[in-house]
């Protein structure tokens, strides 16, 4: 026999020598433990080689940035090179110029801070003094204290070399010492050697990729994805896209929170304003602990600078403005800053790529992940990055309901709901999710993993999230309501209030006609069953909803009143349909004026003709035919079998006690 891929079932012998089942995993199977392992090798490469990768990870980011500026100028008409060395020159002179202006300010910065120690005394002093005394203050006091103490001996050292007693006169010494050049302008450029040579590094590489760049995609699909270009050109157009689309926006996101910032700070009156700016321009693209950064240091020199807590005031209510509408406004406009990954993965990364290659890689984390992210998308022995990084669900909606039905949890569930509802309609929302996670519960349970107890669990939380749904089925009957009444007065019908709901798909109107769901053979059926039945009352039918139980007995009826109009029988196991043409034929006999049906449940419309259902008005798959044939004004079928004989078997003391009593 042939080896198959999928999971092999054997049944073994056992101690006691009953068979049990043993599932055993294909040899087929794929491991995981190969790109496990590569990814530790990656990593370790990145740790021990970062002085060689991290000026070619920023020069291969700066590419992406800056490749679309390059090509629009080729489109100008400027010729390529020239274009790619116009692109460099001004974005380099544009980072050096920020740096040197940053690094004067600092130095300003640095040298002011002693002026300041006195506001800091003076304000530690007066929380002590407000009753807020404690160990923290008295420690941040004595420090300050202390810090100054030693600034001002340094000063008056500086005056007076002989401390407190009357100065000597100074004696006339002449040193001679050899003159060395070439140590002492070592020692100067010596630690300015790296980052030129990082810098430069990092320009000519940038030069090159720009020029290359169409030469080196064409080498990269060779050697990664010669035999599936499709895949290996999307993934390559996805990553340079995400990542340019994340650094431009960003960068625009920044600019626009970082002037406005300056120029708050310079009217209030904080010094080295434009400092403060350029900084939270730059520390924002670190994730989230940059903007903290960037708000904590001109809060605590407004702190040093103003004797009064005013300034303090003013700072903060600048940057809670910023915020807002940075947030809430530029953000949201400039839709193309996402970057495909969840909040959780972004802070992860932070902390991944700072351990790493220390502050660049914190700056750089990111568009980092974002290439792995895609990495994960379109390389299937990666797809795990995708799975842990990136920002889709990684379930389907009916996965994640039929998860939280397992697990008990009818509040997660409606919370779910809710934001898809929001879109559709409750009928959408059972036909393409509720009722294909009862589905995949049904398939556990003919799998045997469902255990009765949670086949209830899983029917207690559906049923409470029909319950908690309830108030959203009275909201779209009411407007249902409203529209009937608007065509009525208009002559036309409305427009539906939501997209993709158009006129022929509504469903018949239920009003005066009664209705009796009811389950098959299971709690899993009765759950689908509510779930028809408030569909139909939406519609304003008048529902009755049973449970299979109610039924299991041939003279259990009371379920179905006299005056329905159909009855509607639902199963989620599509081998029960003879199960269901018992049903049927039991009910067509007591009410021959109802239509009687069932719907064999499945998540698209299937033609479930069947000999056993022969007798059925009608038979349906999917919740929108189940509630139309329900509600249809069809008259029900006059082909009922004639009731089968039953033979009774007397009792042989009966027979011999009418022999007896006839001697």
């Amino acid at each position: 026999m042939g080896s198959s891929s999928y999971p092999r079932e054997a049944e073994v012998e056992n101690d006691l020598g009953g068979p049990r089942r043993v599932y055993s995993i294909s040899p087929s199977s794929p491991s995981r433990m190969p790109a496990f392992a590569s990814v530790l090798a990656v990593i370790a490469i990145l740790y021990f080689a970062k002085e060689v990768l991290l000026p070619l990870a920023i020069a291969v980011l700066l590419t992406f940035a800056l490749g679309p500026i390059s090509s629009r100028l080729r489109k100008l008409g400027v010729p390529k090179i020239l274009a790619v060395i116009i692109t460099v020159v001004l974005a380099f002179l544009a980072l050096i110029l920020f740096g040197l202006v940053v690094a004067g300010h600092v130095a300003e910065v640095a040298q002011n801070l002693p002026a300041y120690q006195g506001n800091i005394i003076a304000k530690i002093r007066a929380l002590q003094e407000s009753g807020t005394d404690n160990g923290i203050v008295r420690r941040l006091t004595s420090v300050v204290e202390s810090v100054g103490r030693e600034l001002n001996s340094a000063e008056q050292r500086s005056a007076t070399p002989g401390g407190g007693f009357t100065p000597r006169e100074p004696l006339l010494v002449e040193i001679f010492a050899p003159s060395r050049p070439i140590e002492t302008l070592t020692s100067l450029i010596g630690p300015l050697l790296g980052p030129i040579a990082s810098l430069g590094l990092i320009i000519v590489v940038v030069i090159f990729m720009l020029l290359e760049r169409e030469e080196l995609r064409d080498r990269f699909i060779r050697l990664v994805g010669y035999g599936d270009l499709h895949r290996t050109t999307e993934a390559i157009q996805e990553a340079g896209s995400r990542v340019a689309r994340y650094l431009l926006m960003q960068l625009v996101v920044n600019c626009a929170y970082g002037v406005p910032l300056a120029v708050g700070l310079w009217v209030v009156g904080i010094p080295n304003a434009a400092l403060w700016g350029m900084l939270a321009i730059v520390l924002r693209f670190v994730p989230y602990i940059g903007p903290v950064i960037a708000m904590v240091l001109p809060l605590f020199l407004a702190f040093a600078v103003d004797p009064g807590w005013s300034l303090v005031l003013w700072v903060g209510a600048i940057f809670l403005v910023l915020e807002l509408t940075s947030n809430n406004i530029v953000e949201p406009w400039l839709y193309g800053s996402r970057t495909g990954l969840s909040p959780l993965a972004i802070i992860v990364a932070a902390i991944f790529w700072a351990w790493l290659w220390g502050p660049v890689g914190l700056i750089l984390s990111t568009p980092l992940t974002v290439c792995l992210a895609v990495l994960g998308r379109y390389v299937p022995q990666f797809e795990f990055l995708e799975v842990l990084f990136g920002s889709n669900p990684v379930l389907d909606p009916k996965e994640r309901l039929y998860q939280r039905l397992l697990a008990g949890d009818p509040d997660e569930a409606t919370d779910l709901a809710e934001e898809i509802l929001e879109e559709d309609y409750l009928e959408d929302y059972y036909g393409k999710v509720a009722i294909p996670a009862l589905l995949l519960a049904e398939k556990d349970r003919r799998r045997g993993v469902l255990t009765a107890e949670q086949m209830e669990k899983v029917f207690g939380a559906a049923i409470a999230l029909i319950s908690n749904l309830a108030e959203i089925a009275q909201e779209e009957e009411q407007e249902e309501d409203g529209q009937e009444e608007k065509e009525s007065a208009s002559g036309q019908p409305s427009t539906p209030a939501k997209e993709g709901h158009g006129i022929e798909r509504e469903l018949p109107d239920g009003r005066g006609k009664t209705v009796v769901c009811i389950g098959g053979r299971g709690s899993l059926d009765d759950a689908s069953a509510a779930m028809l039945a408030q569909v139909l009352q939406v519609q304003g039918a008048d529902v009755v909803a049973a449970r299979h139980s109610e039924i299991a007995n041939r003279r259990a009826m009371s379920p179905v009143p006299k005056q329905a109009n159909a009855v509607v029988v639902c199963f989620l196991n599509e081998d029960s349909a003879r199960h269901a043409g018992i049903l049927i034929r039991r009910f067509k006999r007591m009410y021959p004026a109802m239509r009687v049906g069932a719907v064999l449940w499945a998540e698209g419309e299937e033609d479930r003709q069947s000999s056993a259902l022969a007798e059925a008005d009608f038979i349906a798959s999917t919740l929108t035919s189940a509630a139309r044939e329900a509600l249809s004004n069809a008259p029900p079928s006059t082909s009922v079998a004639p009731p089968r004989k039953i033979r009774v078997r007397r009792s042989l003391n009966t027979t011999n006690a009418a022999a007896v009593q006839s001697l």
